[in-house]
């Protein structure tokens, strides 16, 4: 076996494929977008390389290639918890390819000053690529990890152990929301001082600064949080807008102060599954075929945030109602995934059982600690 760096066209296009060759035979693979995966080691456009690292191999046996695995190193995370991280790992089931590549991207991180890894993650925000799936091996969503069950077993057995899992849980839209939270939820909606609007591509750059000021309070007191900024939220619209729905992506304002906000989006792999990842001119054509033919069912809300000082007060179930009164109408929403709460976040745990949703998947972030040299 060797392992080889990517570092021409032949093998960054070597390291696109392979996914598309291993789980040829799955039905549940549906592979993400070939350009977004690109997007993530473009220095053009990952912001992350502003204040980041990244590289990234291929393995081979003889002229076959049998594993991939990427590394890096955001700074401003690495400057607090010394990890870097390492992603878009693939490989067949062989403990000793897996271990060659988690050695590979170990050795640079430790030559590069850190002291752990985190994987599998990003090179970016932890909304998409990231965790290994462990539970709920069925079609990914866009943007969501999928592997084979084995995977677990390569990285324990090379001694990852358990950061944090990331639940995804679905609710039935089926279904009425409970009486209890129905009544919660209108009794916010209808407070003094609180209004809720959409999301409008005309004034995107008014809810593109909404959406940042919200997160990072939101977010600033969980464990190594990065703040974001707006070049990262640009991005991560611009990379939604195909298939982005603005009457499904809510703000919370009191008296005119932006305070909480829900993203969600449609599932769009349903129609990304014909395309086999490639958005080239038969591929737009093929997406704009079955967008006209296929009835999306499902939506997935991304991430949920509230600033601090408004938790707690009822502001995350009136924007889900929001969410219910606009879908509910359109008699083609099934269902609907909560995504990607961490289950150290128990408000948000919370919420989610509050409307009656259950466990759908779980993705897990492994660390590995590196041992003196």
């Amino acid at each position: 076996m060797q392992i080889v760096s990517v570092n021409s066209s032949r093998s960054a296009e070597a390291f696109i494929r392979l996914p598309h060759r291993m789980y040829k035979k799955d039905s549940n693979f549906i592979p993400p977008l070939d350009n977004d995966i690109r997007a993530v080691f473009d220095p053009v456009l990952n912001p992350f390389f502003n204040h980041g690292v990244c590289t990234r191999w291929i393995l081979l046996d003889g002229d076959t290639v049998i594993g991939r695995i990427a590394a890096f190193i955001n700074q401003e995370k690495a400057r607090h918890s010394g990890a870097g991280g390492i992603g878009f790992f693939e490989c067949i089931d062989d403990q000793a390819a897996a271990n060659l590549l988690f050695d590979t991207a170990r050795e640079w991180l430790r030559e590069r000053g850190m002291t752990a890894m985190d994987g599998p993650v990003n090179f970016g925000e932890n909304d998409k690529f990231w965790g290994l799936l462990v539970e709920g091996f069925k079609p990914p969503s866009l943007g969501m990890n999928y592997n084979p069950p084995y995977y677990v077993r390569l990285f324990e057995n090379y001694g990852w152990f358990k950061s944090y899992d990331q639940l995804t849980n679905f609710l039935d839209a089926t279904v009425p929301l409970s009486e209890r939270f129905t009544k919660i939820s209108g009794w916010v909606m209808r407070k003094p001082g609180y209004t809720f609007r959409h999301f409008s591509v005309a004034e995107r750059e008014r809810y593109f600064e909404d959406f940042l000021e919200i997160y990072n309070d939101a977010w600033s007191n969980f464990d190594n949080f990065t703040p974001m900024n707006l070049g990262t939220v640009r991005e991560t619209f611009r990379q939604m807008k195909p298939i982005m729905d603005e009457k499904i992506i809510w703000f919370a304002y009191y008296q005119n102060e932006p305070v909480a906000f829900v993203l969600c989006l449609p599932d769009a792999n349903q129609i990304l599954r014909h395309v086999h990842g490639k958005m080239g001119l038969w591929g737009k054509l093929k997406f704009v075929y079955y967008r006209r033919v296929t009835t999306i069912d499902r939506l997935r809300i991304i991430v949920m945030g509230c600033k601090k000082k408004y938790q707690n007060h009822g502001i995350e179930s009136a924007l889900v109602r929001c969410l219910q009164e606009e879908v509910l109408p359109r008699k083609t929403i099934k269902g609907v995934e909560l995504a990607w709460v961490g289950d150290f976040n128990q408000k948000m745990l919370a919420l989610h059982e509050a409307t009656g949703a259950t466990t759908d998947k779980i993705h897990r972030t492994y660390r590995y600690t590196f041992s003196a040299p």
